[in-house]
């Protein structure tokens, strides 16, 4: 219960400035006998409507001291020497004075802060030096201490009041900020996963509609022919394009949340390159697969990687090798690396590229991330090559805890 009425409290300063102004000026205006009629010390008595001037003057402006602190100050300061030159008498209304040096310290820059000590320290000395003009020095030195301290104290409430404000303001804008950090490290995140479910897409789409579309020509050539020849091409594409949908579902199930289509077919891996180079033999480009060395075992990312790439390679030398080209695929499992080579003996540098292709860059940015490389080019003799090389020492402890 409290905590909400502080909270609508803070939401509403001005009612709790009139709240803080009225039983001032009530006070004051229960006293106005006693200001009215000849008294000890060297004041003079003033006119009651002189005396409610004076209160009201310093009473009403408090109601905007948040919102103008400097003004109010100012405005109250000068009623303060009024009635300071007029010799009358020092009432409670003159507490706002103190009011008002709080909230200029709270609320101001800290030059202002002084400037308001330094008035209002002048003011206790004009008034104790005036009235209180019987005793000694040393009395009045007396007197104006209290004040002193009272002022001080209030300038320094002041002070740590927007202090306090100004970490408070920092914390919230660090919260902001790092809620900011957060959320570009998310997007950034967001778009990595993107790009590489990017460049999965289009290994699957590029090679799957490579080959049903070489598979569908052959169908309509051989369907006059060789009707059984054509029914077993369109058996290999509805294959491929089952295979195509599988993938696409696999990869795309990481964008849904609470899917409940079950689970989805494993990645590929190197032991799914026998099927591939099948399936390349089949679309019509004759591929011989080798194996050297001694095959060890390889996390599944990086067996998907070597997947992808010859997965590339192929689909590039079937649209752009040529007819009448062979391709071949050469593994070796080394010590420290796994070296992938394909060739094909098709048109080389004379083959077109519309440029539009990211299968050279999706396998450079694939090596890249186990810190191996891919070399591509015409050869020498005629033909194409795409070498690439992926350690598998030191990046494997990294990649199975990835």
């Amino acid at each position: 219960m409290f905590v909400r009425l502080f909270r609508w409290l803070r939401r509403h300063p001005r009612l709790v400035d009139l709240l803080w102004a009225l039983p001032i000026l009530g006070t004051s205006l229960s006293v106005i006998g006693t200001y009215t009629h000849p008294n000890i010390m060297y004041q003079r008595p003033v006119a009651w409507y002189a005396y409610l001037a004076i209160v009201s003057a310093m009473c009403v402006p408090m109601i905007w001291r948040r919102r103008w602190p400097r003004a109010v100050f100012a405005f109250i300061s000068c009623v303060a020497f009024v009635q300071w030159a007029f010799n009358a008498q020092v009432g409670p209304a003159d507490l706002n004075l103190f009011v008002m040096l709080y909230t200029v310290a709270a609320e101001c820059a800290f030059l202002w802060s002084i400037a308001a000590a330094a008035i209002v320290e002048l003011g206790a000395v004009l008034a104790v030096w005036r009235w209180w003009v019987d005793q000694d020095a040393g009395q009045k030195w007396s007197t104006l201490i209290p004040f002193t301290i009272f002022a001080g104290a209030m300038w320094v409430w002041g002070l740590y009041v927007s202090t306090r404000r100004k970490y408070t303001a920092e914390l919230e804008e660090r919260a902001k900020r790092l809620e900011r950090e957060r959320d570009a490290h998310m997007q950034v995140a967001a778009a990595g996963e993107r790009a590489r479910i990017a460049r999965e897409m289009h290994d699957v789409i590029a090679h799957s509609v490579s080959v049903m579309v070489v598979q569908a020509d052959g169908a309509s050539y051989m369907v006059d022919i060789d009707p059984a020849r054509a029914r077993r091409a369109m058996e290999t594409i509805g294959a491929t394009g089952r295979q195509a949908l599988t993938e696409m579902r696999r990869m795309l199930g990481v964008l849904r949340e609470g899917d409940d289509a079950g689970p989805y077919a494993p990645q590929p891996g190197i032991e799914q390159l026998t099927e591939l180079v099948g399936q390349i033999r089949t679309a019509g480009l004759p591929v011989d697969l080798t194996v050297e060395g001694v095959p060890s075992e390889l996390p599944t990312a990086l067996q998907l990687t070597v997947y992808r790439i010859v997965q590339e390679a192929l689909t590039n030398t079937r649209k752009h090798a040529g007819p009448a080209a062979t391709a071949e695929v050469n593994l070796y499992y080394g010590d420290d690396a796994v070296e992938i080579r394909i060739r094909d003996d098709g048109r080389g540098a004379a083959a077109p590229d519309d440029g539009r292709g990211h299968g050279l860059v999706g396998m450079s940015e694939r090596a890249a991330l186990y810190g191996g490389s891919v070399r591509t080019g015409p050869r020498p003799g005629g033909g194409y090559e795409v070498s690439a090389r992926l350690p598998v020492t030191e990046p494997r402890a990294e990649t199975s805890a990835a």
